[in-house]
């Protein structure tokens, strides 16, 4: 339970487990109590649907797309691999970002591709930077596909953002591991669901099923990698690390030891 007073200036959380905590409303800790609201408010009025880039929907939350952005810069990676184009923003994101870079290109993969979205990434800015593969990103052939237009020593950063079941995630985590250079990331999208299985919009079953599950199972089992959230490039003391959608979600190849 969380009571704001803004009259008092104050935010109190309740819960059954705990005793009762007020904190100043304009301090950090309440800053933490209400965004932890705002993220699930603000997802179960499907806000993050209204964003688009390049004229393409880009149904992601702003803060994960500016921090996303951050990282690709310092990185510079050679091919940036997605899994899920839907309505081709993300992918139009990618390419752009390369472009301003004068460095990369962009792998992006979906099930199904509309041929609307494909008429306008082909026809968009970025055309030349983009291979569209339709096909469920972790089945063989299509994981094949990927690896052939990858070149021995380039450097790949990987970006799962498709069926976010916990099964399937696991099995592109596994899929594309390999192909993640040293000091490279994938990142396992959405793991937001499981704070938002209470929602009117969220379902039970997400408490569990979800991308961030997947990348804890995967990084427990994989010592190369680590679950490890990029630092801001200004202002780290100040990031609230749950005010995101991709909880759990940065796992980092480690350099090689020894």
């Amino acid at each position: 339970k969380l009571v704001i007073d803004t009259e008092a200036g104050t935010v109190t959380c309740s819960r059954p487990d705990a005793p009762e905590r007020t904190f100043p409303l304009y301090s950090g800790e309440g800053f933490r109590a209400v965004s932890d609201v705002w993220l699930r408010q603000q997802w179960n009025q499907m806000h993050w649907r209204s964003f688009s880039w390049f004229g393409l929907q880009m149904m992601q939350f702003p803060e994960d797309v500016l921090r996303l952005q951050e990282v690709l810069v310092a990185l510079r990676p050679d091919v940036i691999v997605e899994t899920g184009v839907h309505g081709g923003g993300s992918t139009a994101f990618f390419a752009s970002v390369c472009r301003l870079l004068g460095h990369g290109r962009v792998i992006s993969i979906d099930i199904t591709i509309s041929a609307e979205v494909r008429r306008a990434v082909e026809a968009g800015p970025f055309a030349d930077l983009v291979t569209l593969i339709e096909g469920d990103s972790a089945a063989q052939d299509t994981v094949a596909a990927v690896r052939r237009l990858i070149r021995p020593g380039e450097r790949a950063f990987v970006f799962l953002d498709s069926d976010h079941s916990r099964a399937h995630v696991l099995r592109e985590l596994e899929a594309y591991a390999d192909l993640v250079a040293e000091g490279c990331y994938m990142v396992a999208t959405d793991g937001v669901m499981g704070v938002l299985a209470d929602t009117p919009n969220g379902l039970p079953q997400w408490r569990e099923d979800n991308p961030a599950e997947a990348a804890r199972d995967f990084a427990a089992r994989h010592a190369e990698f680590a679950i490890r959230r990029p630092r801001a490039l200004f202002g780290e003391e100040h990031v609230v690390e749950t005010l995101t959608y991709w909880p759990d979600a940065w796992l980092l190849r480690l350099p090689t030891t020894g």
